[in-house]
């Protein structure tokens, strides 16, 4: 996932014009990424055209491998289909990024989450919902607090379908590699072209969050901000916002945003830190 966000920096020298100032995150998310995404998984499935490649520098994920990822298909209130992941809590409650519900340009009217499949338009099962509760501090502006939980119908659990743990405590997890899966793009060259659609996943590691802080700044990342290091070209891509950064069994992120210049560029994504929200979202389980 490649996130653009377009930030006006308004700065007065005497009586000189202000001058705006572009960030290198998306706030247009479904427009941009999220629509084209969904229109080239879609095309990609209804061709069977399918490589088992998913996410940048990762491999095809096996059923059953990411039991809790709930793929979403996303219809806007434009009329639009867009994309996103999210990750199964309990048997009625799922978490996804909040800017996959609304962002600065877009609303979601529902979601329809896919569990059980490697495929987002076909097969698993499938429930539909509109009861999304974003954080009430969620910023569209810099997806600080990008977090929201989805209350659905009750999913029954079988082995391929099982909710996961929710990271809490003081464990920054610095150093350590974790798995990040989705049905995005899995090079920057797919980002709105017709291409493979399996699940795929890929290990990345986690590293101080100065890393992202000093390529995003300060008003997109802050404590609450988790940390990935994309070097060789893996990680996120455009389709991929709102899935799971997982470590034994462990949810410890929700992906939020990565860099302008693309997924292959080997600069630092950014997550939700789960663990400065499971408090938030025990309270709505």
């Amino acid at each position: 996932m490649k996130l653009l966000v377009a930030l006006a920096l308004v700065g007065l020298v005497g009586s000189a014009v202000a001058e705006e100032w572009v960030s290198p995150v998306e706030l247009d998310y479904h427009n941009k990424i999220g629509i084209p995404a969904a229109a080239r998984i879609k095309a990609a499935e209804q061709a069977l055209d399918f490589d088992g490649a998913r996410i940048v520098g990762g491999s095809a994920a096996h059923l059953g491998q990411y039991p809790y990822l709930g793929g979403l298909v996303i219809s806007l209130t434009s009329g639009g289909t867009s994309v996103c992941g999210s990750s199964l809590l309990s048997n009625t409650r799922s978490v996804t990024a909040a800017h996959c519900w609304r962002n600065t340009q877009s609303q979601a009217r529902s979601f329809t989450i896919v569990w059980g499949s490697t495929l987002l338009f076909s097969g698993g099962t499938r429930v539909s919902t509109s009861d999304v509760e974003m954080h009430a501090s969620y910023n569209m502006q810099t997806l600080v607090n990008d977090v929201a939980i989805i209350r659905h119908s009750w999913v029954t659990y079988n082995n391929n379908i099982h909710n996961i743990n929710l990271s809490s405590g003081s464990n920054l997890f610095v150093g350590s590699w974790a798995w990040a899966a989705g049905f995005g793009a899995t090079s920057d060259s797919q980002l709105g072209i017709p291409s493979t659609a399996f699940l795929s996943h890929v290990t990345v590691q986690v590293v101080n969050s100065n890393v992202c802080l000093a390529v995003y700044g300060g008003n997109t990342v802050q404590a609450s901000t988790l940390c990935v290091a994309t070097t060789g070209g893996r990680g996120t891509c455009g389709g991929d916002s709102g899935g799971p950064l997982v470590i034994d069994n462990q949810l410890i992120g929700i992906t939020s945003f990565g860099h302008v210049d693309g997924c292959q560029r080997n600069h630092p994504a950014g997550f939700v830190r789960v663990s400065s929200f499971a408090s938030w979202l025990w309270a709505r389980m």
